[in-house]
């Protein structure tokens, strides 16, 4: 008969044969309770262990030397601004910083929803460089492409047209009529009131479907929707805008 050291030795190389044909659950930890393991083995185990443990970590080093020697980061890094990559804009409040354009022989009034980012920073509608309303009114008239804001000021009213837009406040993400919340429409029947309008236009869907929600019941008058001119509609032609846009000719002067 073997003495208990021997029998312990013996379960030993079992379980180890166990662990290492994926059989058996690590029980490492736990041996020396188990089995009775002398002090001096367990010293062994912990040594093979940790050498075990050097080697992946040095084969890691050797992994990442090279990498780093190119300039490649062990992580991915965070797009930078000097890369073109812009944050997406985040959602915030805006009030319309324009006044409504029209005079007393305005006749047709047309609607956005609200000035986008650049018509408020260069205080005029449809003032984004890629937006086509005033190509579409210079074609509609057969006059040169105005540059200024006084120069589309000047044209709108030479034909009786008034700007203006659905909303006088808004949360917005950028310019994504998509995005916009908790609005507040403008007096649209203040300003019938103060010319004489015959057609009210609004320029894409989302202007549409506002007016008629928040200010067709007020006003007293219906609109017209129109295909928006904003390059987000790059599937409209500028030719096809102007075909659409031909709709307010009989109340213009």
């Amino acid at each position: 008969m073997g003495t208990r050291e021997d029998k312990n030795w013996e379960l030993i190389g079992d379980v180890l044969a166990a662990e290492n044909s994926g059989k058996s659950p690590r029980v490492f930890s736990s041996r020396r309770t188990l089995f009775g393991i002398p002090s001096a083995l367990d010293q062994e185990l912990e040594a093979l262990s940790n050498e075990a443990a050097e080697r992946a970590r040095g084969q890691m080093a050797q992994e990442q030397g090279p990498r780093k020697a190119a300039g490649i980061d062990a992580a991915p890094r965070e797009p930078q601004p000097e890369d073109g990559w812009k944050a997406p804009a985040a959602a915030h409040r805006v009030v319309h910083p324009l006044e409504p354009v029209f005079d007393e022989q305005s006749s047709v009034l047309i609607l956005g929803t609200m000035p986008s980012p650049k018509s408020r920073e260069t205080g005029f509608y449809y003032n984004h460089p890629q937006n086509r309303f005033w190509k579409v009114m210079a074609a509609l008239f057969d006059e040169p492409l105005p540059a200024s804001n006084s120069e589309k000021r000047a044209l709108a009213l030479r034909h009786g047209i008034a700007l203006w837009d659905v909303l006088a406040e808004c949360t917005i993400k950028g310019a994504s009529d998509g995005s916009i919340a908790d609005c507040v429409p403008n007096d649209i029947g203040w300003l019938l009131g103060k010319a004489p309008i015959q057609a009210v236009f609004c320029t894409g869907a989302k202007a549409a479907e506002l007016y008629a929600k928040r200010c067709e019941a007020a006003a007293g008058m219906p609109a017209t929707r129109l295909p928006s001119t904003s390059p987000a509609n790059a599937a409209t032609s500028l030719d096809q805008l102007i075909e659409a846009y031909q709709a307010i000719l009989p109340f213009c002067r």
